[in-house]
């Protein structure tokens, strides 16, 4: 028999989150949408250190103890989800919640996690030559004596103006490819680190997006993050970029629940201005009696509760020690798209009301597009999930 129903820490969680997001988020929303990244919102200092406070783990691979190992993941997409319908740029503006964090926890010694995982660590990969294609990463790390040297450009690296440190992709030596590719632990202030530029974008703007410039950017030997060894062996993989790649693992389900945050903010927004109108849901009438209006809002809800059940399903398998890298991106990729159809649908659904900025819908529009698009795109997630279902390698179907 399959249970569906949350267990109680975790509803403890989403309510938790969904309070966090009613009292701190929605409030300020508008406001730091206004003024982009020129501010750092002092209001999630105090959200910042609560979440320090507690437990922190990396589904199978992370966490201090047994105890909360098994539902980390699970709590993540609940909190994830509900901090997300509040902004989805203040939920990713929280110092030291960064992707850096999941690569650290994902292949960092015990020391590493013991000195970073506190930290806020950005995670720097996508370049101007190399964006969905990991692999292609240009950034060279030389060794020098006790040290590494690291020369190279970063683009579109989430809390890369705000962070304490940063997880940073480079390449041992360019012609053995991926295998050659490793992981650093660069200090945010350490010489040859360059804020080049922050973007202005179109939705997410409280949320800082750097370019970085590495020139002779130079860093202790053990800032590597897992092994140093060249190699293509499952075990030189498991611990350079198979390894950190796998953190996406964890991560991709997280997005979704970014999308689900939204879509969800955007249907609730929508059916309370339709029921002023007049129109309001009955789920007890046929569809062929229900207007086409009515219709068009049970489709994005049903739209959202597939996605929902998608990342709950990864999450879970990622909690319980099973591969999920075919669900991870599924959920990722139908989510993604998800979001992006509920926002848009709904902001014309509501005409004036959601083209403009009487209410948040414009907004949650904006926002929806980047959660199709960061931490692999539409287009690479199909492609995953394509290789899974035919048995085929990267190197065999691209």
């Amino acid at each position: 028999m399959i249970n569906l129903e949350l267990p109680e820490k975790l509803t403890q969680t989403q309510q938790m989150a969904q309070q966090l997001a009613s009292g701190v988020f929605r409030p300020i929303s508008r406001k730091y949408d206004a003024i982009e990244h020129c501010e750092t919102p002092e209001e999630l200092k105090p959200v910042a250190q609560m979440m320090a406070a507690m437990p922190r783990g990396g589904g199978k691979k992370g966490g201090s103890s047994d105890s909360i190992k098994n539902g980390i993941n699970m709590m993540g997409i609940l909190g994830v989800e509900a901090m997300c319908w509040g902004d989805v740029g203040l939920m990713l503006s929280i110092p030291g919640s960064g992707l850096g964090n999941a690569a650290v926890m994902a292949v960092g010694t015990p020391e590493q996690k013991e000195k970073y995982g506190k930290l806020y660590c950005a995670m720097a990969i996508t370049e101007p030559g190399a964006g969905s294609d990991s692999a292609a990463v240009a950034t060279t790390a030389v060794a020098e004596g006790d040290e590494w040297v690291l020369n190279g450009e970063k683009i579109y690296c989430t809390a890369g103006q705000r962070c304490d440190a940063i997880v940073v992709w480079a390449t041992l030596d360019k012609s053995l490819g991926k295998a050659a590719i490793k992981s650093f632990i660069v200090p945010r202030d350490n010489p040859g680190v360059e804020l080049v530029r922050v973007e202005d974008k179109m939705g997410l703007r409280v949320s800082d997006t750097a370019a970085l410039a590495f020139n002779n950017c130079r860093i202790p030997k053990d800032h590597i993050l897992g092994s140093a060894e060249v190699g293509d062996t499952e075990e030189a993989r498991k611990k350079s970029f198979g390894g950190v790649m796998q953190t996406f693992d964890n991560t991709r389900p997280q997005v979704a629940a970014m999308a689900l945050g939204v879509a969800r903010a955007a249907l609730e927004i929508t059916r309370d201005i339709l029921e002023k109108e007049g129109v309001e849901a009955d789920y007890s009438k046929q569809p062929y009696n229900s207007t086409a209006l009515e219709l068009e809002v049970y489709r994005l809800e049903a739209d959202l509760e597939a996605a929902r059940l998608m990342t709950l399903k990864a999450a879970w398998m990622a909690d319980n020690g099973q591969p999920n890298s075919r669900e991870a991106s599924m959920c990722k990729a139908k989510a993604g798209r998800m979001g992006n159809d509920v926002t848009l649908k709904c902001v014309a659904l509501c005409g004036e009301l959601g083209y403009s900025e009487r209410t948040l819908l414009e907004k949650l529009a904006r926002d929806s597009k980047i959660i199709d698009i960061f931490e692999g795109t539409q287009q690479i997630q199909q492609l995953i999930v394509a290789r899974h279902l035919l048995g085929l390698s990267s190197k065999e179907l691209k």
